[in-house]
């Protein structure tokens, strides 16, 4: 089995696991192991010696049957950029802060290994955004795991957005911003300005608008086989499109398609994991304090 890992360059806080994590990886003769090569160079870096593996990868072009993710949710995010449509699932190794994506811990690594080894995680599918712009502006990447954020650049103005559901018009938003988020990163940003929390594998995306100039804009769940458009305008000449957190200026007027990914990604977990224990461990939901 060929194993393909990704990792932050924020680590010093785990030497020792990780030195013992790739030690044990090494001593499976059934295991092939590969490495982003940014990643690679790094540990050879501050690890004792420099980690046993079989192939440094550059750029986005090979093939696994499993993905490591060393770091945080940040970094699982970048991971299933990395991955993109191979179909290959990934675990996420919490090395960060909250490590919600990233649920499993690097001082587990026996059982991580033999988890791997013995195919006991249980993989759920998460389904992505795509987005299509109205000229040749945009993110290289044009999809997201989490949410895709229409945000005002840097001024005081609020941006209107006029938003539409399979030709249906939905309102015009006038607000800092809009989020609009797969049940994912229903946790993320979208929780951080009240939207709901969906399921992970719910058929639904959620539309949050950040600081809206009326009380009756409240955020809203629709399906996600259908396709938004969203034209923003402003008193300034640009505005941000942010696409889990990578960020592209965009001309005031522009118009943008979002509509469910023709991939999904595979989101490798623990056999006892639900996430209603993951809100409760991470996010201390329903959690009485008294």
């Amino acid at each position: 089995m060929k194993i393909a890992i990704y990792g932050n360059k924020h680590q010093e806080a785990h030497i020792e696991a990780l030195f013992r994590f790739f030690e044990a990886l090494s001593s499976h003769p059934g295991l092939s192991v590969a490495m982003e090569y940014t990643f690679f160079n790094y540990l050879s870096r501050i690890l004792p010696s420099q980690p046993h593996v079989d192939e440094v990868i550059h750029g986005d072009k090979f093939s696994a049957q499993f993905a490591l993710s060393l770091g945080g949710d940040g970094t699982f995010l970048r991971t299933a950029q990395w991955v993109g449509s191979k179909n290959i699932p990934i675990l996420g190794i919490n090395t960060g802060h909250l490590g919600y994506l990233a649920d499993t811990q690097i001082d587990e690594a026996t059982d991580i290994i033999d988890g791997i080894i013995n195919n006991q995680f249980k993989i759920e599918e998460r389904s992505l955004i795509e987005v299509e712009t109205d000229n040749e502006s945009g993110p290289d990447w044009k999809f997201a795991l989490n949410e895709v954020a229409i945000l005002k650049q840097d001024t005081a103005s609020m941006i209107t957005v006029k938003a539409a559901i399979d030709d249906v018009d939905i309102a015009s938003y006038k607000c800092d911003g809009l989020i609009i988020a797969t049940p994912t990163g229903s946790t993320g940003y979208n929780l951080s300005v009240g939207g709901p929390i969906i399921e992970p594998c719910a058929p639904n995306w959620v539309i949050s608008p950040i600081a809206a100039h009326s009380l009756t804009m409240r955020p809203l769940v629709v399906r996600n086989t259908g396709i938004i458009t969203a034209t923003t305008t402003s008193r300034a000449s640009n505005y941000l499109l942010s696409l889990d957190g990578r960020s592209t200026t965009m001309q005031s007027g522009t118009t943008i398609k979002i509509r469910k990914a023709p991939f999904s990604i595979k989101v490798a977990q623990r056999p006892d994991h639900h996430f209603c224990d993951t809100l409760r461990d991470k996010l201390l939901w329903g959690i009485d304090k008294r």
